[in-house]
């Protein structure tokens, strides 16, 4: 048997025996069972019935998940340039920027409350404060670890700081920012669903998988808590998916990372 057939093969077998796995747990468990630990079928009644306000959710999440990593992207991007310039601004700079990564969420969901109010804007703020450091740190990394030999000899071209960022380090740091992107696009969903837990809001809706997740487990219903948890890591796939697609899109015709990997 090829490897390639083992890869599919083992996986199907790995999952195959976790279900059976799960399902003699449930039988040792007994009439608890139910509660503890709902079955896989179980909890595909439970995504049949509550069907609706599952997709409504990971909607919701999903949103907050988008605009929050876009965000960070974007703004990540432009602090990683203006902290690659000299020393002297990584050092008056990468401070705050740990103090901002070190002080946690649960803190500053109630804050963000207070000024923005729940619902969205405040998932979206707390979804990109969780991207945005591994953005900025690998992105600058990149930008600093520049070949010199490159940079002496835009420098013997008289080569311009515009071109010398745009035209020869934001490249090279192309490998840097995608491993933050791939770091980031993997938070991202997570930061939405933690967000929406503690800021989020049902009203008009806009309540995500974390506000679902509160929903249901006062409610004492652990299947269609099992199947949020599902859609949730769906969700995590999907984003991490991206991620690992868009680095594969930008490097893998030149970067030797990738072009080893397709050879």
């Amino acid at each position: 048997m090829s490897s390639k057939s083992l890869s599919y093969i083992l996986p199907l077998f790995t999952g195959a025996l976790f279900i059976g796995i799960w399902y003699f747990i449930r039988f040792l468990l007994g009439d608890d069972g139910q509660f503890l630990l709902p079955t896989p079928h179980e909890i595909i009644e439970a995504f049949q019935q509550h069907g609706d306000q599952l997709w409504s959710a990971t909607l919701n999440t999903t949103r907050g998940a988008v605009v929050g990593f876009g965000m960070a992207v974007v703004i990540s991007f432009i602090f990683a340039l203006i902290l690659s310039l000299t020393p002297v601004v990584r050092a008056s700079l990468y401070p705050y920027l740990m103090i901002l990564q070190m002080t946690p969420i649960i803190v500053l969901a109630p804050i963000l409350i207070l000024w923005v109010g729940p619902g969205l804007a405040s998932v979206t703020i707390i979804t990109f404060l969780i991207c945005f450091f591994p953005l900025t740190v690998n992105t600058t990394q990149g930008l600093i670890s520049t070949d010199r030999n490159l940079v002496d000899l835009f420098a013997m071209c008289r080569a311009t700081k515009a071109q010398e960022i745009f035209m020869l380090r934001v490249p090279a740091a192309l490998p840097y920012f995608f491993t933050g992107l791939r770091i980031a696009a993997t938070l991202a969903p997570i930061g939405a669903i933690v967000g929406d837990f503690y800021a989020g809001n049902s009203a008009g809706g806009e309540g995500g998988l974390g506000f679902l997740t509160i929903v249901f487990s006062s409610q004492f219903k652990n299947a269609a808590l099992f199947a949020t948890a599902a859609a949730s890591c769906a969700l995590g796939f999907l984003f991490a998916g991206i991620g690992i697609g868009l680095a594969w899109l930008s490097l893998h015709k030149w970067h030797d990372s990738y072009a080893k990997t397709d050879s």
